[in-house]
C-alpha cells in the first residue's frame, strides 16, 4: 500500500512559500497611466497589493485599484506574471480600463496621477515601468524575473 503525505514535517520545510499580488495597468483613452506614489517608500508604482486567499485576480485588481486610487476598473486581460526571486512575490499584472470613480490618494499612497509612458520610464524602476510597458506592446503575457533591482535576464 502506497501512503502520500503531502504536509511532513520535511516536506513543509523545504517548500517555497509565495506570496501572489496583483497590479492594474489602467489606461485611460489619451494612453495615459494610473500610478501612485506609494505612502512607504516614495516610489511611484502601478496600484496593486496581495491576492487574498478568497478572492479571483480579476476582483483583487479591481480591489486593489479602488482601494488605493479611487478609481473603479474593467480588467482586461493578463499581460504579464513577474516574480521578485529575493522576495518571493508574484505579481500577475493585468491591463485596465477606467469605468468610474475620481482619483485620491489613501492610507498606501502619497499621490495619484496618469503618466505617459515616457513619464513611466523616466519616474519608476526598471522592474516596475516595465510591467506598464509590457503591458501596452500587445505581446503579452510576458513572465519575467527580477531580484528586486534588475531584470533577470531569460534563459
Amino acid at each position: 500500500m502506497l501512503l502520500y503525505m503531502s504536509n511532513s514535517a520535511a516536506e513543509a520545510q523545504s517548500t517555497p512559500l509565495h506570496s501572489v499580488s496583483v497590479a492594474g495597468v489602467v489606461v485611460r483613452e489619451d494612453g495615459k497611466l494610473l500610478t501612485i506614489r506609494r505612502a512607504d517608500n516614495g516610489a511611484w508604482e502601478l496600484p496593486g497589493g496581495v491576492l487574498e486567499l478568497e478572492e479571483t485576480p480579476e476582483a483583487g485588481v479591481r480591489r486593489e485599484v479602488w482601494e488605493e486610487t479611487g478609481i473603479h476598473v474593467e480588467v482586461d486581460e493578463l499581460t504579464g506574471v513577474y516574480k521578485n526571486t529575493t522576495r518571493g512575490i508574484v505579481a500577475l499584472v493585468f491591463r485596465c480600463k477606467p469605468v468610474g470613480g475620481a482619483e485620491r490618494t489613501s492610507g498606501e499612497s502619497t499621490a495619484v496621477t496618469w503618466f505617459t509612458p515616457e513619464e513611466v520610464a523616466e519616474s519608476m524602476s526598471e522592474v516596475y515601468s516595465i510591467r506598464l510597458l509590457d503591458a501596452l506592446d500587445g505581446a503579452g503575457p510576458h513572465v519575467r524575473s527580477h531580484d528586486g533591482k534588475r531584470l533577470t535576464p531569460a534563459r
